[in-house]
């Protein structure tokens, strides 16, 4: 049996859409659209293998890109050309426009100081640390797209991807998390290499992923990285 796990910590897919819009520098409102589709699809199995809980509403919006690539391939009817609606990509790029909108409103109200609310004593700022030289670019907090995006190199990197089962009898995430703030709390910052060790078997890369997003989740540590493929590195949010 796989370890199931849910976390609130995913916004929706609106914001994976977004997020694969910003990496590769794209116009809203001219999506390329077979190649966000491919990257959205191999997102999901990213996330199904680490069985992580998945709405429905990944899926729907999968369906949509589908529709909308089969659409764009199929040519336009006799007569149809000029029709009103077009571009079958006009309706998302509306939805994605009008969401991020949305969302940059509410990150400006949730970044305005609020009386006693995450008030915490800062751990080690990534700035302030002493990173190795060839971490030069500044380093930038992380969400968790980008660490889904990092588990996928490490897997493609293994050739594993296609089985990524998790035996429970061997390992516990409980155990896993406390290991992660053990190390943590001795050390200023640790990448995800370094807290793998030598050993990177299949069940230990998924399960130290999951214990990331499970401390992201409860904000007691925080992800850095340098640029798009810099390392990840991990921070105490707070000091014990």
């Amino acid at each position: 049996m796989s370890y199931e796990i849910k976390l609130d910590i995913f916004e929706g897919p609106l914001d994976l859409l977004l997020y694969l819009i910003r990496k590769n520098e794209i116009d809203i409102y001219n999506i390329p659209i077979a190649l966000i589709t491919e990257q959205y699809l191999g997102y999901l199995d990213a996330m199904r293998s680490l069985n992580l809980d998945l709405t429905g509403e990944y899926l729907v919006l999968a369906a949509t890109l589908i529709h909308i690539k089969s659409r764009m391939l199929l040519p336009a009817a006799e007569g149809e050309e000029e029709e009103a609606g077009d571009d079958p990509r006009a309706e998302l790029a509306r939805q994605l426009n009008e969401y991020q909108t949305f969302k940059e409103a509410a990150l400006s109200l949730k970044s305005l100081p609020l009386l006693d609310r995450d008030v915490f004593a800062l751990g080690a700022k990534p700035e302030e640390a002493n990173l190795p030289d060839d971490d030069a670019e500044p380093l930038v907090e992380i969400g968790v797209f980008e660490l889904v995006a990092a588990f996928r190199r490490v897997i493609i990197r293994l050739g594993r991807m296609e089985e990524l089962a998790i035996d429970t009898e061997k390992m516990s995430l409980t155990d896993r998390i406390n290991e992660i703030m053990e190390r943590l709390s001795q050390e200023q910052h640790l990448t995800f290499t370094e807290l793998l060790g030598e050993r990177q078997d299949r069940q230990r890369i998924v399960y130290t992923f999951l214990a990331i997003l499970e401390l992201i989740k409860l904000r007691l540590i925080r992800a850095y990285q340098a640029g798009s493929f810099g390392q990840i590195r991990l921070f105490l949010a707070v000091e014990e």
